[in-house]
């Protein structure tokens, strides 16, 4: 029985801890990434092999009880994680003491002595080994081709890769891996002969699907100008990053289902120096589902380079060692042989071949090189023209951009009062850049806040000072603080400095030689920095330093998870606590409500981080432009940078079912909410106003306003009667809605500000004026005259009394829904409202002397004593008035025989259901019904 019974508790924690909802976590929170190496509890990735116990959140806390770990399972070729929590009280060793202790954080009492037990595994990392933190930002290259096919050892044949059924139009790919911070960022180059791969997966030798990501259609810009294909396997498990340093992981790319190349992906110590690459391919039909790739390293000051080639499929059967090969470079536009080598592979492979060759060069041949006019080629010495692999040198593989945040430079020469000066200037920037598939510069540089009476000059150069060498001039294509162009080609020495992180983008003045500069930094391609351009984040408080300035990246992939990076510049602390935020705006106008989605917080000058289970409505909200990055500091809650997101990669299945061009109503409020009940502000005459405001129309005077659970309601001004004669009544003044009487006021000056007057709910009333309250929602309440007193300059707003009644009150009706009194049923309607109570109103409200009962007389037939006015009749009802709220009409009081009963509206549950559908109008009485159920049994569940 405790098993069954912890065991429905697990059930219970596990259901529970799923309804958890993240800051940013919308409507459509159950999308699930499908990544089948890491498992899920709630929202929070676990990586394979961890161990962690439940964590419900409060009120509930961590269940010490309950241990899960992430484990794999094999379903047929794939390996996938999935969460397994087992109780593990009965685990608990006997104590060795008669009175154990159970200590906070512990599922097992203990003694001082015994052994450790099972309630001490957490999910703490462990600490790296030095190889592995040595491996950390390794690189790693794969060559993939049709007869790649070593590693499926299985029974099942139709898994093999043929050159004939999986390579139909010989296909060659080459790719490149980097592995930092437990993500395997990979590039690929692949032939022109076939169109983007749909979709890439990671194997182990058996087979075995480790991971599989899809790559969907080209919508980013880099890979469009480049013809990579780009893209990270984030938290790769810790036995995966075993493999990859044994050599025993693959690749694999796939063109639908039936056609894919395969690849073994290992460490060549070449990687780190690779400026160039090739992608070597078959001359002939012989050689189908061969191929090969070269990593080109270049040193330009000595006009050296040095190729390592790896290869597979030139050699005859008969050649099994000492194999000769002939390595050749030939440059394409002058049709004259570069480099010639001769080579021997000692014991050929099936697999791979690698070969080494380092020559000098002239510098014309490396300026060929640079702009992709050199082609490699490698041949059998005994049959070169059947067993030949050929293909341009590009720029390497790698998918990388370089980025820089532009912020007023540091002085030169600390005499020269003009560079001083800068530190006064307001102007910042950012630039990024790549190189595409041709190997030219696409540069795209954003400047703000530029003096308008400086000539600016944009240029690339390298050093500082009198060292300084400008290489580019970007300033003719500088316009309105933005530049953007393609650059045909760089040269050796540019190319390697650009690479090594030592050119820089400086913005020179005729008052200063640096005015805002930045280096540029080379950072790998991948969500977030696969979108069209980053987000420049200004300083919102012009009294701190100019060099306070940030980048941010923002991304969604495929599985709609939304990706950040920031990089900031100019922080005085790097240790303090930040905050980075989206703060959404859904329209620009006057009072419209801010909803901010806190993404992180972190510390230092760099955020890279995902938050999955964003809804669709918020992605749409970052699509459209109106949706901001914020960094905070979190200890004072002043916004330091912010940036509005204009461009961003989104991918199609992420949008909505349904839109709209107008602003939904529910973006208006906070999209944590549950539906239109819970919003918090409304929109009109092109402003916003807060949920419960009430105001006049710009456009009319006459028109009162108020805002209900985002809803408008308008009612036009209802004037009281008045009992002066036509004689004596004036017409409304300019900005009035109602007649007065002539001796109601001493002015008839429109300046509110000189007359006399009382306030009510923010609305000027002049003094002996008489009206109707305005009461949202309901509009104005006609059955209570308000009257500012022309002495005191109180405000009164007794109810209309009510005649007594000549039958019993239960029998007693309203002849309809606006009617004050009830009426008996024999009684005539006709004229009664208009008569009877207003008389009595109007009398009151004018200082009338007609015949009324006195309070000691309405005291003595059983009525009840009002402190705020004359006492209420015996029978009477009413509702109660709060200081704060006006007449509150939830509750409603009764005078019986001297004793005041008051009674709360209930709301039955026809009621509450009928309003949970919308079958009937809000009311604000029954605002429980609308509170979420969903702990509540449903009938027929046990």
């Amino acid at each position: 029985m405790q098993y069954l019974h912890m065991l429905l508790l697990l059930v219970f924690v596990l259901e529970t801890f799923a309804r958890r909802q993240a800051p940013i976590v919308g409507e459509d929170a159950g999308r699930r990434p499908s990544r089948s190496s890491e498992c899920y509890f709630g929202k929070q990735p676990k990586e394979m092999g961890s161990t962690w116990f439940a964590d419900l959140g409060p009120p509930f806390g961590v269940m010490y009880c309950i241990k899960c770990e992430c484990i794999p399972s094999q379903k047929k070729r794939r390996v996938v994680a999935h969460v397994q929590c087992r109780n593990i009280k009965d685990e608990c060793p006997i104590p060795s003491c008669p009175e154990p202790v159970l200590h906070p954080g512990r599922c097992c009492k203990t003694c001082p002595g015994d052994e450790p037990s099972p309630d001490l595994v957490q999910d703490v990392p462990m600490n790296q080994t030095a190889e592995e933190e040595e491996k950390n930002m390794k690189h790693f290259a794969a060559l993939l081709t049709g007869r790649t096919s070593m590693f499926l050892h299985r029974d099942d044949t139709s898994l093999l890769t043929h050159s004939a059924s999986q390579n139909p139009q010989d296909m060659v790919a080459t790719g490149r891996f980097i592995f930092h911070r437990k993500n395997l960022h990979y590039s690929f180059y692949t032939s022109d002969k076939r169109p983007r791969p749909t979709a890439i997966q990671f194997v182990n030798y058996e087979g075995d699907i480790l991971q599989e990501q899809t790559l969907g259609p080209v919508s980013s810009v880099y890979q469009n100008s480049t013809g990579k294909v780009c893209g990270v396997w984030r938290r790769v498990p810790r036995e995966y990053r075993r493999l990859l340093r044994e050599k025993k992981l693959y690749v694999s790319l796939l063109w639908g289902s039936n056609q894919s190349l395969s690849g073994q992906v290992s460490w060549y110590h070449t990687l780190n120096t690779e400026l160039f690459s090739a992608l070597l391919e078959a001359e002939s039909d012989s050689m189908k589902g061969t191929g090969g790739t070269a990593i080109v390293s270049v040193h330009s000051s000595l006009h050296s380079i040095h190729i390592s080639l790896i290869f597979n499929g030139v050699f005859l059967p008969d050649e099994v060692s000492n194999v000769p090969l002939i390595v050749r470079l030939e440059s394409v536009q002058y049709h004259e042989l570069v480099m010639e080598e001769l080579v021997h592979v000692t014991k050929p492979s099936h697999e791979l071949n690698v070969v080494e060759v380092r020559s000098v060069v002239s510098a014309s041949h490396l300026e060929l090189m640079t702009r992709g006019k050199l082609i490699l080629s490698l041949k059998s010495k005994s049959n070169p023209e059947t067993l030949h692999l050929k293909g341009r040198i590009i720029t390497r593989v790698q998918c990388e951009l370089f980025q820089t945040i532009l912020s007023p430079s540091v002085p030169d020469n600390q005499d020269d009062s003009r560079e001083i000066a800068l530190h006064t200037t307001t102007a910042s920037g950012m630039a990024w850049m790549f190189l595409n598939h041709e190997g030219s510069l696409v540069y795209n540089v954003q400047v703000d806040e530029l003096e308008k009476q400086a000539v600016s000059m944009l240029t690339l150069e390298s050093g500082r000072g009198r060292r300084r060498v400008e290489y580019e001039d970007f300033t003719p294509s500088l316009h309105a603080g933005k530049a953007s162009g393609i650059v045909d080609m760089l040269s050796p020495q540019e190319l390697e400095q650009l690479y090594d992180g030592e050119l820089a983008l400086n913005v020179a003045t005729l008052n200063a030689s640096s005015l805002i500069r930045g280096k540029l930094v080379s950072k790998l391609v991948a969500e977030p920095r696969d979108s069209p351009a980053p987000v420049l984040l200004k300083r919102q408080n012009i009294k701190k330093p100019a060099s306070l300035v940030g980048l941010g990246w923002l991304a969604v992939d495929l599985e709609c998870i939304l990706h950040y990076e920031v990089v900031l510049s100019g922080l005085n602390h790097e240790d303090r606590s930040l905050q980075l935020n989206l703060e959404i705006v859904p329209i620009l106008a006057e009072g419209a409500p801010k909803t901010v989605k806190i993404l992180e917080r972190f510390r230092g000058s760099s955020l890279e981080g995902y938050v999955m289970g964003v809804s669709q409505n918020d992605l749409s909200m970052i699509e459209s432009g109106v949706v901001s990055l914020d960094v905070r500091d979190t200890i004072t809650g002043q916004s330091l940078l912010k940036g509005r997101v204009k461009q961003v990669s989104f991918p199609a299945s992420c949008r909505p079912q349904v839109t709209d061009n107008d602003v939904p109503s529910q973006h208006l409020g906070s999209s944590d909410g549950e539906g239109p009940n819970e919003l918090t502000s409304c929109y009109y005459e092109r402003r916003f106003y807060d949920n419960g405001m009430q105001w006049t129309s710009v456009h009319d005077p006459c028109l009162m306003c108020n805002c209900h659970h985002g809803q408008v309601h308008c009612d036009a001004v209802v004037c009281p009667p008045l009992t002066c004669s036509n004689a004596v009544r004036s017409k409304p003044l300019p900005g009035e809605c109602c007649p007065t009487c002539s001796n109601s006021t001493s002015s008839q000056e429109s300046n509110t500000s000189a007359i006399p007057g009382c306030f009510l709910a923010n609305q000027f009333h002049k003094s002996g004026s008489s009206w109707h309250p305005y009461v949202p929602p309901n509009g104005f309440d006609t059955c209570v005259v308000c009257t500012c007193d022309a002495t005191t300059l109180e405000v009164h707003c007794p109810r209309v009394q009510c005649p007594p009644l000549d039958c019993n009150e239960r029998d007693a009706v309203r002849p309809d829904r606006k009617a004050c009194c009830k009426q008996c049923p024999a009684a005539t309607t006709e004229g009664t409202e208009n008569s009877g109570p207003q008389i009595l109103q109007d009398q009151q409200s004018a200082g009338s002397t007609l015949t009324q009962r006195s309070a000691e007389e309405i005291l003595a037939d059983g009525g009840c004593k009002n402190p705020k006015g004359p006492p209420f009749e015996n029978g009477q009802e009413w509702h109660p008035r709060l200081h704060s709220y006006g007449e509150y009409k939830c509750v409603k009081c009764r005078c019986k025989d001297g004793k005041h009963h008051c009674e709360r509206k209930r709301c039955s549950r026809s009621v509450c259901l009928n309003l949970r559908r919308g079958l009937q109008p809000p009311d604000e009485c029954c605002a429980h019904c609308r509170r979420n159920r969903r702990h509540h049994k449903q009938p027929g569940n046990s």
